[in-house]
């Protein structure tokens, strides 16, 4: 039986190897990638930046989801240059055609001087929390520390925004903004479940506040409790990457639609009346804007208010649900959004359907550069969508 020695040696021989002077230089070609396989304790200690951590035990089971591409240009670095030599045998047997180890490790390299700093990495205690996530190769840690680090606007804290909040404070979206003006009502609580009996009268940025905290004490919820208007939509929109939208009336989505032109951010929107959902997503110059999609309010009489309506408490649960999907996809990168799709549910017929929304080329909001839009208020477009929901659903 050959010894460790032995298997090592003939290892290396069937291996490519570089010194570290060679692998610093490699890693800055494009498409290069530096790939870390040392134990999670070593690597937390210090790392190459940029490189992709994927431990020696995990490596068969990981590094596809990782780096999916075979042909890509793999720089395999242990401590020493043991592991990643029988690391990068394993990468070509699974298919890599371009491994090479990097002879003397991550010791060698820190020795001489070499770029390296310690990397940002979850707690033991988020490790736990969010293992489900780190289970995922298209989530892992460097996408769950992007949902932590990420900032979503709710618009609303009502049907829609509830379970949009509860789903992506969950997922350890960082910082989690919400704006209402209004106070938790008893008729509220068959459909707005961040809410409960003992809030009623409260201000329901409060209410959703002490939730979203007792459930993950990760988020940051930062509470607004002003009415969206022109005076300051521009100011809030800055401060957030996306706005899950749960409005409930023309004006404010108008408003929203040409504030998120001018600052660039990504609405996530969404609607519901009766029986009947929808979303969609709006991506600022790329792909429709809300007034391609809806140029102008229907009539009156095609747009009945909450009181003539109604809505069924769970609807909003399964649309917020996928707003909140939306959200987290377009924080990871992950998928295709439903930006240019208008995703449609009908909970009658248990049904989805998918329509394609395009942009208008001459549309008053998208089509001209965004300093000349005017930011004001909406206030003349006062009829609720017919796929909405009531005042303060």
């Amino acid at each position: 039986m050959a010894t460790f020695r032995e298997l090592l040696s003939a290892t290396k021989a069937e291996i490519r190897e570089v010194d570290t002077a060679e692998a610093d230089e490699l890693r800055t070609r494009p498409g290069t990638v530096l790939l870390d396989v040392r134990e999670i304790e070593e690597y937390e200690q210090g790392a190459v930046p940029g490189s992709i951590h994927i431990t020696r035990g995990h490596l068969e089971s990981k590094v596809e989801g990782r780096v999916p591409d075979k042909d890509t240009p793999l720089l395999v670095l242990c401590a020493g240059g043991t592991r990643s030599a029988f690391a990068a045998k394993t990468l070509e047997q699974l298919g890599y055609t371009d491994v090479v180890s990097v002879a003397g490790g991550f010791n060698r390299w820190k020795d001489e001087g070499r770029d390296w700093a310690t990397p940002r990495s979850l707690t033991a205690e988020q490790r736990n929390r969010y293992h489900r996530h780190l289970l995922l190769p298209e989530v892992g840690e460097e996408g769950q520390l992007k949902l932590l680090d990420a900032k979503v606007l709710l618009l609303g804290a009502g049907g829609l925004g509830s379970p949009a909040a509860l789903y992506l404070a969950a997922a350890g979206v960082g910082t989690i903004g919400i704006i209402d003006m209004d106070v938790v009502d008893e008729s509220n609580l068959q459909r707005q479940i961040l809410h409960n009996v003992d809030r009623i009268g409260d201000r329901k940025v409060d209410s959703a506040k002490k939730t979203l905290t007792l459930l993950n004490p990760d988020v940051n919820v930062v509470t607004h409790d002003t009415r969206l208007g022109a005076d300051n939509v521009i100011d809030l929109l800055s401060q957030y990457d996306i706005v899950v939208d749960g409005a409930d009336n023309f004006p404010s989505r108008y408003l929203l639609n040409d504030a998120a032109l001018k600052t660039g951010t990504a609405v996530v929107h969404g609607s519901i009346f009766r029986f009947d959902g929808q979303a969609t997503v709006f991506l600022p110059h790329d792909g429709p804007c809300y007034r391609c999609f809806v140029p102008e309010p229907p009539p009156a009489e095609l747009a009945p208010s909450c009181a003539e309506a109604g809505v069924l408490g769970v609807l909003p649960g399964i649309i917020g649900s996928i707003q909140a999907m939306e959200a987290i996809k377009l924080i990871l990168g992950l998928g295709d959004s439903l930006s240019g799709r208008l995703l449609t549910y009908d909970a009658t017929e248990q049904s989805f359907r998918t329509f394609k929304v395009l942009r208008d080329p001459s549309c008053p909001a998208c089509s001209v550069p965004p300093e000349q839009l005017t930011i004001a208020e909406y206030d003349e477009f006062c009829v609720p969508h017919p796929l909405q929901p009531p005042p303060g659903a």
